[in-house]
Formats: C-alpha cells, sequence, structure tokens
C-alpha cells in the first residue's frame, strides 16, 4: 500500500507545481512563460523520483505504468492500482490548485487543449510521438541492466523538460493522462471535449515506446 501512496502523493505533487506554474505564469504567451513552465514539470520529476522513487519507483504518469506493464516489469493488477492512485492524486493536486486560483484571481487548471492552428489529428500525433520519446528514456535510464543507476531522475526530469519546450505549442503537453483527466474536469469546456486525445495519445506512445525497448534492449 506504501508504494501507492507514494504514487499518489508523487502525482499530486507534478500536477500542483507543474499546473500551478503554467497557471501563473499564463504559460503560452511568451517564451519565458514556456521555459518556466517546462522547467517546472521537468524539476517536480526529478524531486519526485529522488524522494519516492526507492518506494514506487516513481511513475507518477499512468503512460510510464503502461510502459512498465508491457516490459514486463510489473504485473497487470499492480499497474492497475498504480493508475488509480496516480488520478486521485492528480484530482488532490487540482483541487488544491483550483481553491487557489479560485481566491486569487488566476485562471484555469492547466488544463490540456490543442492551441490554436493545431487540428485534433495534430495534437494527437504530438502526445504519440513526445510520450513514445520521454516514455522510452524512462524505460532506457531505469533498466535493470542498461540503465542510468542513480542519474535516471535526472536523466528523465530533463527529458521531461525537453518534451515540454517542444511540445507546448502543440497541446500544452501532456504525455500523461492523469496529469490531463483531473485539471480538465476542474475547467470544463474545450479542454473536457478534448480529454480523450490526452488519455489515447500518450497510451498509444507509451505502447510504441514498451515495444521499441524491448527489441533494441533484447540480447537475442
Amino acid at each position: 500500500m506504501k508504494k501507492y501512496i507514494a504514487e499518489m502523493i508523487g502525482t499530486m505533487v507534478l500536477v500542483l507545481m507543474g499546473c500551478g506554474v503554467a497557471v501563473s505564469l499564463n504559460c503560452g504567451v511568451d517564451t519565458a512563460s514556456v521555459v518556466g513552465t517546462a522547467l517546472a514539470f521537468g524539476l517536480a520529476v526529478v524531486a519526485m523520483a529522488y524522494t519516492i522513487g526507492g518506494i514506487s519507483g516513481c511513475h507518477i504518469n499512468p503512460a510510464i505504468t503502461l510502459g512498465c506493464l508491457l516490459s514486463g516489469r510489473m504485473k497487470a493488477k499492480e499497474a492497475g492500482m498504480y493508475m488509480v492512485f496516480q488520478v486521485i492524486g492528480a484530482f488532490l493536486g487540482s483541487a488544491i490548485l483550483y481553491a487557489l486560483t479560485a481566491n486569487s484571481g488566476l485562471e484555469g487548471t492547466g488544463a490540456n487543449t490543442c492551441q490554436a492552428g493545431v487540428s485534433v489529428v495534430g495534437g494527437l500525433i504530438a502526445e504519440i510521438v513526445f510520450t513514445f520519446i520521454f516514455v522510452l528514456v524512462v524505460l532506457g535510464t531505469t533498466d535493470a541492466k542498461k540503465g542510468a543507476g542513480n542519474f535516471a531522475g535526472l536523466a528523465i526530469g530533463l527529458s521531461l523538460v525537453l518534451v515540454h519546450l517542444v511540445c507546448i505549442a502543440y497541446t500544452g503537453t501532456s504525455v500523461n493522462p492523469a496529469r490531463s483527466i483531473a485539471p480538465a474536469l476542474f475547467q470544463g469546456g474545450a479542454a473536457l471535449s478534448q480529454l480523450w486525445i490526452f488519455i489515447v495519445g500518450p497510451f498509444v506512445g507509451a505502447a510504441l515506446s514498451a515495444f521499441v525497448w524491448k527489441f533494441v534492449a533484447s540480447e537475442d
């Protein structure tokens, strides 16, 4: 049970800090806000990786959990529980952020939507591609034999910064269904109607990364 609680807390911190900075900086308006938001998500992952990594592995993302499941690193029941507690944690983080913004004059909860000029297909492709890259980094750096050891958390956090720098202009960057589900339910509107993109896209990308990593890491 401790690892599920750890996943819940880690996801709560990720959503609160990452989405919180996006709201505070009004992300998307200027370059500084994009860079600041990207750093917030990446630093949140680094912080949690070295805090709860030894307890749960610090997935804090259902797409990463799916990648671990499909690459044979965990059982289906455990993966399902991870995902449930990740979504619960995301709701806690979004609820705190919603309470803060509702009493401070700020708007939104950092929910994902396709950005101006980006079609639904374009948004879906972006989420598939960038989740594939991100989860592939996670699987590679945390591999028991070929991984980066204690540097894995840093590599994963920096890769998330990079993904955000590129993808924010397309979808606001999700690559994490839990991170999108909770803010969308609080924010409603386009974020809710487009939510499926940020569930389907990351899961497809994660599945592809699992199969690719199993192939390239195989010793056969």
